[in-house]
């Protein structure tokens, strides 16, 4: 750890949370957490599965709206951005929570009350954080801050699943603000203690192999897709990886074939290739791609291709691209100093966020926690605590980070 840089942000916290106006902040966070809890509710109480995330994006937008930010829009891919205009000399930094959830429509999102906990699908991946956002503009516009910097508020589509982190990569890509954003935190989950400055770069593919099946009985000797495809698993099984930086596989969903009698025809297989690092990741690929080659050419000739060959297709289906924030940046060190004067233990940490498009652009990026606890993400019962000593305790320690990146004047 740089010992300069890390002093020069613990010295800036502490100016930060000695402030008349941080504390009015950080009173207005406690008054009024009754109401973020209420915000956590409204908005995990609307659906947004994959691709679907409309809906909460209006009422997010409303909701921010209401709380004075500026120049709000909804983009071209569904994010909702909006600006609290800094008096310095136009650095933009960019704070973010995503509107979806991994859960498919139709799923129950009816929020269950058990003493402090909030039970719901979705509920702390990453509902609380959006409710978080909202109470940080309170809080902000109630002890009337400024800061340096612009900041941008983003409510985002797309970082789950099958999302591929779409809405991120429009946001820095095409969206109006992609050549200003300075530096990124994606407030993602409850968790204080986990710093992510690392990004953890994925693959994924459908792989189909095709062959030109027949009865099971009268064409049996005949080449089938199937074998090719179990062969190829297995050659993916035997693959060494590393454990530093972390690279690992699978092969996930399967399906095909036509009946119990018959040789398919086609079947398919979706494989999911990690690592921390971008160039074990991409070594891994080309083993992968030639895994299936090596699987193909093997069936064909173990088995009669008097009615056609074994052929393979192959689908992207995703692709996160890997990347690393420095520990020495500012936004980093900014973060720390701010989380562990709240009594947090820091420990800094890979995962696949938001957090990897910029990281992958070269722009300072990390993910920090919404506060208070939290678990069974992407499951049913997921569930948040409440409680609203340690919920405030997390939502303050936040609040400082980013004005600590923003520069509070």
């Amino acid at each position: 750890m740089n010992a300069q840089a890390s002093d020069q942000a613990k010295a800036r916290v502490n100016r930060i949370l000695n402030s008349d106006a941080f504390r009015q902040a950080a009173a207005t966070l406690a008054a009024e957490h009754d109401r973020t809890v209420e915000d956590i509710i409204t908005l995990t109480e609307i659906p947004a599965p994959p691709f679907k995330e409309a809906e909460r994006a209006a009422k997010w937008f409303a909701m921010a709206q209401a709380h004075g930010l500026t120049d709000m829009t909804i983009d071209a891919e569904g994010n909702v951005t909006g600006l609290r205009r800094g008096a310095g000399n136009g650095k933009l930094i960019c704070v973010a929570a995503h509107l979806d959830t991994v859960f498919p429509e139709g799923t129950d999102v009816t929020v269950r009350r058990d003493g402090t906990k909030l039970l719901a699908p979705g509920i702390g991946d990453d509902t609380r954080s959006l409710a978080v956002l909202l109470a940080w503009l309170r809080a902000l516009d109630a002890a009337a801050i400024q800061t340096r910097a612009d900041i941008l508020f983003v409510a985002d589509v797309g970082e789950e699943g099958a999302g591929d982190l779409r809405g991120m990569r429009y946001l820095f890509t095409q969206g109006r603000y992609k050549d200003r954003i300075t530096a990124f935190l994606t407030i993602d989950s409850p968790e204080m203690e986990q710093i992510v400055t690392g990004g953890v770069g994925s693959k994924r593919y459908r792989v189909t192999f095709h062959g030109p099946g027949g009865h099971s009985f009268g064409a049996f000797g005949v080449v089938n897709p199937m074998f090719a495809m179990a062969d190829a698993i297995a050659r993916l099984g035997r693959i060494k990886v590393p454990t530093t930086p972390k690279t690992t596989f699978s092969a996930s969903v399967t399906g095909g074939g036509t009946s119990i009698n018959a040789i398919p025809n086609a079947v398919w297989t979706e494989f999911d290739l990690r690592s921390e690092s971008a160039a074990y990741l991409d070594n891994l690929e080309q083993d992968f791609f030639a895994l299936l080659a090596e699987a193909t050419a093997a069936e064909n000739a173990a088995r009669s291709v008097v009615n056609g060959k074994i052929t393979y297709t192959v689908t992207p289906i995703g692709n996160r691209p890997a990347g690393q924030t420095d520990q020495t940046q500012d936004v980093v060190q900014s973060a720390r100093a701010a989380i562990e004067a709240h009594g947090y233990r820091v420990h800094y940490d890979y995962s696949s966020t938001d957090a990897n498009i910029p990281m992958s652009l070269g722009i300072p990026a990390i993910r920090i926690g919404s506060g208070g606890r939290g678990g069974r993400a992407h499951s049913l019962d997921e569930w948040i605590d409440v409680e609203p000593r340690e919920s405030i305790r997390g939502m303050t320690a936040g609040l400082a980070a980013v004005l600590a990146v923003a520069d509070m004047i």
